[in-house]
């Protein structure tokens, strides 16, 4: 890895973090940089996966406010997110890469998708009324599905995560937001054993990715309340968009 590529990569980890923590889908920035830079679809995910979980914990920390009080919400949902992402782990090491590849345009699309109809579904959310404080069954499965997304890709799982928590919990979207940087953290982190444990992992991209999405995830945590959300879409849908044409 050359110094320019390095430098990339970091900024690419910056971005991602801040994303993460903000809305979620900050793999669609780092992810497509990999892959532009010319390393292999499966290389790039694994690497970047475990590269995030550092900026993960950065952004959770730096939502550490509003998770006062979250315990027991946590304590029912996480084992959701660790078997979500310790299964969606195994499949990305157990399928082919072939199909990884074929599936991750697939994942990509759904993602760019998500990304651009987020403000009409954040104003869906703001409209609908909500019923209920506690976690229920239907929530913990799609957690639980959420994690599975995560650990095979990840891109977007934090926009799954937080419209799921905002359909079936009444409460501050803020405090759900801090909620959803935990457990997209527990599926990053899950699934970065199994890597590390089972597969090659590239750990100069991980170190890049990981020193810049520390640094994003305070930035996500505090000036990244403050910009215009509609810069962030345009930014991940046009890095998706090349990470696209690049794989097609």
């Amino acid at each position: 890895m050359n110094p320019a590529d390095a430098a990339l990569i970091v900024l690419a980890g910056i971005a991602a973090g801040m994303i993460n923590t903000v809305v979620g889908s900050g793999s669609l920035i780092t992810f497509p940089t990999l892959i532009a830079l010319g390393y292999p679809p499966v290389l790039a995910n694994v690497s970047n996966n475990i590269g995030l979980v550092p900026g993960s914990l950065s952004g959770a920390i730096g939502y550490r406010r509003e998770l006062r009080g979250q315990r027991e919400r946590l304590a029912r949902l996480v084992p959701a997110s660790i078997v979500g992402g310790l299964i969606g782990s195994i499949l990305l090491l157990w399928l082919p890469s072939e199909v990884f590849t074929t599936v991750v345009i697939v994942l990509i699309i759904v993602a760019l998708v998500l990304v651009v109809m987020q403000p009409r579904l954040s104003h869906w959310l703001a409209a609908r009324g909500h019923s209920s404080a506690k976690v229920t069954v239907p929530l913990c499965l799609i957690v639980g599905g959420a994690g599975i997304y995560g650990g095979y890709f990840g891109a977007a799982q934090g926009i799954i995560l937080i419209a799921s928590l905002s359909i079936f919990l009444a409460d501050d979207l803020q405090r759900l937001n801090a909620t959803k940087n935990v457990l997209a953290m527990v599926v990053n982190l899950v699934a970065s054993f199994t890597f590390i444990i089972a597969t090659h992992v590239d750990w100069a991209i991980v170190g890049c990715i990981a020193a810049g999405s520390v640094v994003g995830g305070q930035l996500g945590a505090t000036v990244g309340r403050k910009l215009d959300p509609r810069v962030l879409r345009g930014v991940i849908v046009v890095v998706g968009l090349s990470a696209l044409i690049r794989l097609l």
